[in-house]
């Protein structure tokens, strides 16, 4: 009984000291960020992604990406930034599809560029390829963006970062 006794506690005690594992990472967030703070973070899995782009007409160092808003399930979050100035783009994800890399530009104070990568290697990108790179992904296998943030100045945004997670549905 005694040895049940010790084999169970040195059990627990390891199980205590034990990390549980980590399927959280964070991209630091890239560009000058000036302006209000936002954030994404909604339930459910991200099914879109909306870009609004300010463009300069050939000016490759005057186009800046001015609002952002993802879709979580079917539904859209509240506009990042503004869309008064942009042309929309958008892209929409296939079942099972997933964001797993985020690249871009910034320059002169704003996001400049994005390109969304998915997991079944397709891409969506929008903007024009001027200024310093930033490249985004997660840490973990099987993790994929859950939300982004950074922050926007009421013209453009002037910086992204971007948060990764596993994706677990409560439903299955």
């Amino acid at each position: 009984m005694l040895h049940h006794f010790l084999v169970l506690s040195v059990l627990c005690a390891m199980s205590m000291t034990m990390p549980l594992p980590d399927f959280y990472s964070y991209s630091p967030a890239a560009g000058d960020g000036s302006g209000t703070e936002f954030s994404t973070a909604h339930e459910g899995r991200i099914t879109g992604v909306r870009v609004y782009e300010y463009p300069n007409y050939g000016y490759y160092s005057n186009n800046y990406l001015n609002g952002i808003q993802l879709q979580y399930n079917s539904n859209w979050t509240e506009l990042v930034g503004v869309n008064a100035y942009g042309n929309e783009k958008e892209m929409t994800l296939f079942n099972n599809e997933h964001f797993v890399q985020i690249s871009g530009k910034y320059y002169s104070g704003y996001i400049s560029e994005l390109m969304f990568v998915t997991n079944e290697g397709r891409s969506f990108k929008v903007g024009q390829p001027y200024g310093i790179s930033f490249n985004f992904y997660p840490t973990h296998d099987g993790s994929e963006l859950r939300f982004i943030s950074g922050r926007q100045n009421g013209f453009a945004l002037s910086s992204i970062g971007a948060h990764w997670a596993v994706y677990y549905n409560s439903t299955s």
